[in-house]
C-alpha cells in the first residue's frame, strides 16, 4: 500500500488532519517557517542582482532531520500549509530544504479544516504557485533593507538599540499624528435647546430638540445667544408644522474579514489584537469537541475578501428559514463596497458548518474561545439574513419664526438584527411618539433646557481604529495588523492606556527622525504603492526583481544622506545639575529604553541612575514650585509640579509662564496657540505674538 506524507504548518493541526485521512497518511507539522535570511547579516547579494541568502533557522535542525526521514518513507508529499503568501512561501522552502524537486511533491491547501475540505484539496493538488512566494520574498528582502539600514542610523542617534521597519514607521507617524492633532484642538463651545412639550391627553412630555429658524439650521455659540432664543420661544406658541412617517432599512452586515474580526473583538469582546488572532488561530486549527473529536470550528483567518463559497451560502438559508422562519431568508446578499484591492484567494471568515450553533459546542470550549466563535457565527449567520425595517417618525413643531423637531422610530422587523447587533447600530431615540399626533395636537410647553457643550478633539487611536485607518489607507495586509501593533508596543514606541494608544517619548523621537531623514518611508502613499506592487507580483504582472531594483537605489541615497547629516551631530551626553550621591559627579542624560534618564558618567564604577526630570522654566499655578516633564509608569507625558505628591498640579499639555489676561489662570500649548486651560474661559492667543511680548 502506498505511504502519504503531509506536512502542515501547526502542530495543532496535525490531530484534527489525521483524524479525517486513512493509515496509510502520516500527517506532521513543520513548526512553521525552517528558513529565513540570517540575522546577522542583511543577507542579500545587492552586487548578484539582490538574491537573497536563506539559512536554516536556529533550533530547526531536528526538524527538518525528522521531515527527512519522513520524505524517505513516502511515495508521495502533500505541503499543505496555510492558504496565503506565507504558507505558499513555507511550501517552498519546505521543497528547497527537503530537496523535493520532483513529481512526488505536490501542494494542496484548504480555507477549512473539515473532512470534506481536506479530501477534496488531495483530489485538486496542484504545484507550488511561484508568483505567491515571489510577493512574499519580496515583502521580506524590502522589508529586511528597511530595517538593517536603516536601525543601525537610529541606534547612532539614539544611542539605544532601536528599530525601524517599512510599515511599523508609517503606523507610529499615523498615531504621531492623531497625537499633534489633539494637542493642537482647541475646543468651541456650542449650545443646545431642548423643549419640553405637554399633550393634552397624555402623561409623557414630548421632548423636541432646537434645530435653527425658518430659513434652515442654526447653530447656538454662546449662552447669551441660547437664552435670548428660548425667551424668544417662551412667549410664542408651539405648533405642529408637519408629521412624516416612513420606513427606514438597515442592511445586514457582511461576514467578517481578518480587520473587521480584530475591530469587533476590540470594541465588543474587549479583546486585543494579538488575542484575537491567537484565539482564532485555534479555533481554525481544531478544538476538541465532546462526542466529535477534535474539528475545526472556522474558516482561514486571515482574509480581506468577505466572498463565501456557494455551498457555505446554501447551507447557510436552509438553516436560517429552518430556524427562524423563511421571512428571515436574505433574498440578496451585501456586497462590500471598496475600491481598494481585495486578495480574494479565500472566503470571509466564518463558522465551518453553521449547524454548530455555539450553544453546542459552549461546554467544549474555554470561555475567550466560546465568545469569539459566538460573535463569528452570529455575524455570518445575520449576514444571511434580510434586513432589519424601521418605522420612522418625524414631527416638525414651530415657536414663532424657530423650529424644533421631534424623530423617533420603532422595529416594524428585526431580521438580521434578531441575532446580531454591534454598537455601530444607531441607538434609536428614547422619544415614545403618541400615534394620534397631527398637525392638530395641541402642545403647550412645560420647560427649555438649555445645556452648554464643547467641541471634542479627535479620539486616540484605539488597536481597533489603527487597524481600520492601515486599512482605508492599503497600508499592510491581514496578517500584518497584529505583529505591526505588537511590535509597537513591545519597543515601547507607544503605550495602550484603557485601550488608548499614546505616543511615548521615545516614539516621538523616533518619528521625528523617520520624517526628517526618510520622508518616503513614512508616507503612507508610498506604502501603500509597495502593497499594489506586491500585489501585482502575486497576480504575475510585475516582476519581483524589478521592484527591489527600483527600491534599493532610492533608500541607499536616503541613507547616505542622513549618516552624513549624522555625522555632522556630535551626540554626547547632556549633563546635568544633579549631583551623583554616590561619588559627587554631575549626572548625565541618557536614553533608556523608556525615554531619558538620569545617570552617573562614572559607569561601570558607580551604577547610580535617577529618574530625569526636565524643568520647562515654568512656575506651578498651584504651589509656585517647578512645573517639570513627567510620564506615567507606561512612558506617556505630562506635566507637573515638581514637588508631586505633596502637589497634585499636572496638564498633559504644556503650560506657559504667562497668566491669561482674561481670568487670571494658567495657560497651555495647543499647536501654534496658546489657551486659558480653563475651558469656560475661551481665552485663546497665537503662540508667535506671546514669545514676542516676552521677547520685548
Amino acid at each position: 500500500m502506498a505511504k502519504y506524507l503531509v506536512i502542515v504548518e501547526s502542530p495543532a493541526k496535525v490531530k484534527t488532519i489525521k483524524k479525517f485521512l486513512g493509515k496509510n497518511y502520516e500527517v506532521v507539522a513543520s513548526n512553521g517557517h525552517v528558513r529565513d535570511l540570517p540575522k546577522s547579516q542583511m543577507g542579500i547579494d545587492i552586487d548578484h542582482d539582490f538574491e537573497p541568502k536563506y539559512i536554516t533557522i536556529r533550533g530547526k535542525g531536528d526538524i527538518l532531520a525528522k521531515l527527512r526521514k519522513e520524505v524517505k518513507k513516502a511515495d508521495k508529499i502533500y505541503l499543505a500549509t496555510d492558504p496565503d503568501r506565507e504558507g505558499e512561501a513555507i511550501s517552498w522552502h519546505l521543497s528547497q530544504a527537503l530537496k523535493l524537486e520532483d513529481k512526488r511533491m505536490q501542494r494542496i491547501s484548504f480555507n477549512e479544516i473539515t473532512q470534506s475540505a481536506v479530501k477534496t484539496s488531495l483530489k485538486q493538488p496542484r504545484n507550488i504557485d511561484m508568483n505567491l512566494v515571489d510577493a512574499q520574498q519580496t515583502r521580506r528582502i524590502v522589508d529586511r533593507m528597511v530595517g538593517y539600514k536603516i536601525s543601525p542610523l537610529l541606534w547612532a542617534k539614539v544611542k539605544r538599540g532601536l528599530s525601524a521597519g517599512r510599515v511599523q514607521s508609517v503606523a507610529l507617524r499615523i498615531v504621531c499624528d492623531r497625537e499633534e492633532e489633539i494637542n493642537a484642538f482647541i475646543p468651541e463651545e456650542y449650545w443646545s435647546l431642548d423643549a419640553r412639550l405637554a399633550i393634552s391627553g397624555e402623561k409623557k412630555p414630548l421632548l423636541a430638540k432646537f434645530h435653527g429658524d425658518e430659513n434652515g439650521k442654526l447653530a447656538i455659540s454662546s449662552g447669551e445667544e441660547a437664552e435670548q432664543i428660548a425667551q424668544a420661544v417662551l412667549k410664542e406658541p408651539f405648533q405642529v408644522l408637519e408629521v412624516k412617517k416612513g420606513e427606514r432599512v438597515k442592511k445586514a452586515p457582511l461576514p467578517f474579514t481578518t480587520s473587521t474580526l480584530q475591530q469587533e473583538a476590540s470594541k465588543a469582546l474587549n479583546f486585543p489584537i494579538s488575542k484575537t488572532m491567537r484565539i482564532a488561530q485555534q479555533l481554525y486549527e481544531g478544538v476538541d469537541i465532546k462526542g466529535q473529536g477534535t474539528v475545526g470550528l472556522i474558516t482561514y483567518l486571515r482574509t480581506d475578501s468577505v466572498r463565501i463559497s456557494e455551498e457555505a451560502d446554501r447551507q447557510a438559508r436552509e438553516y436560517i428559514g429552518q430556524a427562524y422562519g423563511e421571512r428571515y431568508v436574505a433574498t440578496q446578499t451585501a456586497v462590500k463596497q471598496n475600491g481598494n484591492k481585495i486578495q480574494d484567494a479565500h472566503e470571509a471568515i466564518r463558522p465551518s458548518d453553521i449547524s454548530r450553533t455555539p450553544v453546542l459546542v459552549k461546554d467544549s470550549l474555554s470561555r475567550d474561545q466560546f465568545r469569539l466563535y459566538q460573535l463569528i457565527w452570529k455575524r455570518f449567520a445575520a449576514s444571511r439574513m434580510a434586513p432589519a425595517v424601521y418605522e420612522t417618525t418625524n414631527v416638525k413643531i414651530g415657536a414663532g419664526k424657530y423650529r424644533f423637531g421631534v424623530a423617533a422610530s420603532k422595529i416594524a422587523f428585526d431580521g438580521f438584527m434578531s441575532v446580531y447587533t454591534s454598537d455601530e447600530d444607531e441607538k434609536e431615540d428614547n422619544n415614545v411618539l403618541i400615534k394620534s399626533i397631527d398637525r392638530d395636537t395641541e402642545l403647550s410647553v412645560e420647560e427649555i433646557d438649555k445645556k452648554q457643550h464643547f467641541t471634542q478633539p479627535p479620539a486616540h487611536y484605539t488597536e481597533a481604529s489603527l487597524v481600520r485607518a492601515l486599512e482605508e489607507l492599503g497600508i499592510g495586509r491581514p496578517s500584518t495588523y497584529s505583529p505591526t501593533i505588537t511590535t509597537l508596543l513591545g519597543r515601547r514606541y507607544i503605550v495602550k492606556e484603557a485601550k488608548n494608544l499614546y505616543v511615548t517619548e521615545l516614539g516621538e523621537v523616533v518619528n521625528q527622525i523617520m520624517k526628517e531623514s526618510f520622508p518616503t518611508i513614512v508616507d503612507e502613499h508610498f506604502t501603500a504603492n509597495m502593497e499594489s506592487l506586491l500585489d501585482g507580483v502575486e497576480e504575475g504582472k510585475v516582476n519581483w526583481k524589478t521592484v527591489v531594483r527600483n527600491f534599493y537605489p532610492d533608500l541607499e541615497s536616503a541613507v547616505e544622506i542622513a549618516e552624513k547629516d549624522l555625522e555632522k551631530i556630535e551626540i554626547e551626553d547632556e549633563v546635568s545639575d544633579v549631583i551623583c550621591e554616590q561619588c559627587g559627579r554631575n549626572m548625565v542624560v541618557k536614553y533608556g529604553p523608556h525615554g531619558k534618564f538620569l545617570a552617573c558618567p562614572g559607569f561601570p564604577d558607580c551604577r547610580n541612575t535617577k529618574p530625569y526630570l526636565e524643568k520647562i522654566g515654568v512656575a506651578c499655578p498651584k504651589c509656585g514650585k517647578e512645573v517639570v516633564l513627567r510620564k506615567t509608569k507606561k512612558g506617556r507625558k505630562y506635566f507637573g509640579c515638581e514637588d508631586n505628591p505633596e502637589c497634585d498640579f499636572m496638564s498633559w499639555a504644556r503650560p506657559v509662564a504667562e497668566k491669561c489676561p482674561k481670568c487670571g489662570g494658567y495657560m497651555v500649548i495647543k499647536g501654534s496657540k496658546v489657551v486659558c486651560a480653563d475651558e469656560q474661559c475661551g481665552y485663546v492667543t497665537d503662540k508667535k505674538l506671546l514669545d514676542k511680548n516676552e521677547s520685548e
